[in-house]
């Protein structure tokens, strides 16, 4: 979004004054501007920067496909359910990558009364999602949402995590131009430092953990590309 807001107002300078005062270009009026989807600001903007000649068709195009790029997984910040992201999105997303993982039933344990999300070769596999926002913003979660690069706190919250009822977890991370993934064994997120039982009262084996800018790091033992998640699930599953 700053990238997009950066290249815009580029092109604005570029425009003469007559033709900033006759559209209202200014920064005050764009901000008062009342927006409803899919009409808004930067759709505003755009159509005058061609209506008046200073951007041609090409010139849109590479904005628009430089922003696209950029922020090829926004769309998953626009699922404001939580059930939906976490469960839906998340279980949907990992099942796409490694197409490998099957969906749990008593006919692989008798035992399974939907404790886990995966099963594979006799490892259970639970799934957490979570999405990389500003911290302390009241806005709405796609405008705080925050790209890999930024240098803004974040918050990143993993919850309602059951070591005891799966062997292994598969966290995986969104940020606005890149998704990354964490496989861990049970034992290893029950043991961690950061991971908190204090999510309930009186929950019974269920905790949370947060990944900020301040933490991050020490997960990178645990961190696998998209390729290797399924070599890091038998790995961890056999401990």
């Amino acid at each position: 979004m700053e990238k997009l807001v950066e290249e815009l107002r580029a092109q604005i300078a570029r425009m003469d004054l007559k033709a900033k005062r006759k559209y209202n270009l200014n920064k005050q009026f764009l901000d008062k501007l009342y927006s409803v989807y899919p009409f808004n600001k930067f759709e505003y903007v755009i159509t005058h920067l061609i209506g008046t000649n200073t951007i041609n068709l090409d010139q849109y195009l590479k904005i628009r496909n430089g922003y696209l790029e950029r922020n090829k997984y926004l769309y998953v910040f626009e699922i404001t359910a939580p059930r939906t992201f976490g469960e839906t999105w998340a279980q949907r997303h990992l099942n796409e990558v490694v197409p490998e993982l099957k969906r749990p039933s008593t006919t692989y344990d008798a035992n399974y009364v939907g404790q886990y999300d995966f099963w594979f070769n006799g490892i259970r596999i639970e799934v957490k999602a979570s999405r990389a926002v500003k911290r302390q913003s009241g806005e709405a979660l796609i405008i705080k949402a925050l790209s890999s690069h930024s240098k803004c706190g974040f918050d990143m919250n993993f919850q309602q995590m059951k070591p005891n009822c799966c062997d292994v977890f598969v966290w995986i991370g969104v940020w606005r131009d890149v998704i990354r993934y964490w496989v861990l064994s049970s034992h290893e997120v029950a043991t961690n430092k950061h991971y908190s039982t204090k999510q309930h009262r009186g929950n019974k084996g269920e905790g949370q953990l947060w990944l900020k800018e301040t933490n991050i790091e020490e997960f990178k033992p645990y961190e696998v590309t998209v390729r290797n998640i399924l070599t890091a699930i038998e790995e961890k599953g056999k401990r």
